[in-house]
């Protein structure tokens, strides 16, 4: 069977909707429609409304609804009917109706019953896909939009915009404009082909390098000695293997929160700040590592702002452990009163901001006094990296899957200056909970980081806020 379908890309800000159904179908229409675009002009008609939907209708008020059977009337200044129920007959009368006046119509899981089909959509910033399968199978459409959804890293939106930039102030002709055009994005080709033998071969790699390092340390060690020595492990190292696993997946999926949540663990065992905050850089160099890496590979860094705060923020964390180490807690009341004065404003705002229906995109002064700031706070404090850039940079607006994967990749490098500059200072103590936070963080990355391009915007916001929050009052109270 031939495909004649012709597939266009509607201005749903000129356009006026009307879905007919209010249960299961009915839900997800509505649910595709706003997530295209919220403010769309939307009438919902059914005889009854399932809660999710009447949830649905209270956080967008601008949706009408109405609990009644179709009519005539309904169709009343709408250019679409969606038909959104299970019978037959209410459809078919949608339909007739609807065309009598000249209006379009799709029902769901009828075919021959609608005028156009509505695709699965893969949305990622300027570049939107629809997927249609001609009617014939929406699961085989359902798939091919979430392996899209997937390999299309989100960065793709900068490079669109870039690109427009140069096509905007670019002199030459059509033909000059298309020929540069077209070299410049010939890198996107040949990439994927590659890449499951890339895996393929590191994969193996690591499985002869892991027979050979057990091989080896089988030679020096025997089985029995190495039973007894994991009887012995103490209590503190599956604690802590939580805790990192916890503080991770916090971390890598809004890009904050580790070393708040190690340090408050560490604090119930006694240990000294300066013991503290170089354990932890400690182990966050390693998480922070797999983390940056896993965002890098799924395409949540920004290349120009990773060396923006990167650079500054190595700095900025040599001073600070080396004024921790060499002045003490002298100065520790006042930057924790500092730290938790911003960062409790900061939180407020973004609850602000993320109840806005649209975040104003700003751009970012003194990125590198930002990232010398976080740097300093960060390795001075114990903590502070993420409460201070990230919520920063997503209160300017910033995708927020973009920060996250930044700011992960560049915490790398601030973490490994830090702790070698505590090594080199006091050395490494508390092996068993170092190793705990490692494990425990290097098992979480890659799944935060995966989990960082899934999550809505608005609740990554949401997230970060209130981990900022706790955080500035947790030690505002320490303080007074």
């Amino acid at each position: 069977m031939k495909n004649n379908l012709f597939p266009i890309f509607l201005k749903t800000e000129h356009l006026r909707f009307l879905i007919v159904g209010g249960g299961n179908v009915g839900l997800e229409k509505v649910l595709t429609l706003i997530k295209q675009n919220p403010s769309v002009n939307l009438k919902v008609i059914a005889k009854d409304f399932k809660q999710e939907l009447i949830d649905v209708f209270t956080q967008h008020p601008t949706i009408k609804h109405e609990t009644h059977a179709f009519e005539s009337s309904d169709l009343e200044q709408v250019d679409l009917v969606i038909v959104a129920t299970d019978n037959k007959e209410t459809s078919q009368e949608v339909k007739q109706k609807a065309n009598a006046k000249g209006i379009l119509v799709n029902a769901a899981d009828q075919p021959d019953l609608c005028d156009f089909y509505l695709g699965s959509i893969v949305n990622k910033g300027h570049l939107k896909i629809a997927i249609s399968t001609n009617g014939q199978s929406p699961v085989m459409a359902k798939r091919l939009r979430e392996y899209f959804s997937d390999v299309i890293p989100d960065s793709i939106d900068e490079n669109i915009e870039n690109l427009n930039k140069i096509r905007n102030n670019h002199k030459g002709d059509f033909s000059e404009k298309l020929s540069d055009l077209n070299q410049l994005t010939s890198s996107f080709e040949g990439k994927k082909s590659t890449k499951k033998y890339k895996r393929l071969v590191t994969e193996i790699t690591l499985i002869f390098f892991a027979l050979f390092l057990g091989y080896a340390l089988s030679s020096f060690v025997s089985f029995s000695e190495a039973k007894d020595f994991v009887v012995h492990i103490p209590n503190v190292f599956y604690i802590m293997l939580a805790v990192g696993f916890f503080a991770q997946m916090v971390d890598g999926a809004v890009g904050l929160g580790y070393g708040v949540t190690c340090s408050t663990s560490m604090m119930l065992f006694g240990v000294n700040l300066p013991s503290i905050s170089g354990s932890i850089h400690t182990a966050e160099m390693f998480s922070s590592g797999i983390s940056g890496f896993s965002h890098y590979r799924f395409g949540n860094v920004n290349k120009k702002l990773l060396l923006a705060l990167a650079i500054p923020g190595v700095i900025g964390a040599v001073s600070g452990s080396l004024l921790l180490v060499y002045l003490g807690n002298k100065y520790e009341t006042i930057t924790y009163g500092i730290l938790a004065s911003y960062t409790l404003i900061i939180g407020i705002r973004l609850i602000i901001l993320a109840f806005r229906k649209k975040i104003e995109r700003k751009k970012v002064k003194r990125v590198g006094f930002l990232g010398f700031a976080g740097g300093f706070l960060d390795a001075f404090g114990g903590g502070g990296w993420g409460p201070v850039v990230t919520s920063t940079l997503l209160a300017k607006g910033k995708k927020s899957s973009l920060v996250v994967g930044t700011v992960s990749l560049a915490e790398f490098f601030v973490t490994l200056s830090a702790s070698l500059t505590f090594f080199a200072a006091l050395g490494v103590s508390h092996g068993f909970i170092i190793a705990g936070l490692i494990i425990g963080g290097g098992i979480a990355a890659p799944f935060a980081a995966k989990l960082a391009g899934k999550i809505p915007q608005k609740a990554a916001i949401l997230a970060v806020a209130f981990l900022v929050i706790t955080f500035s009052i947790r030690i505002l109270f320490k303080i007074f």
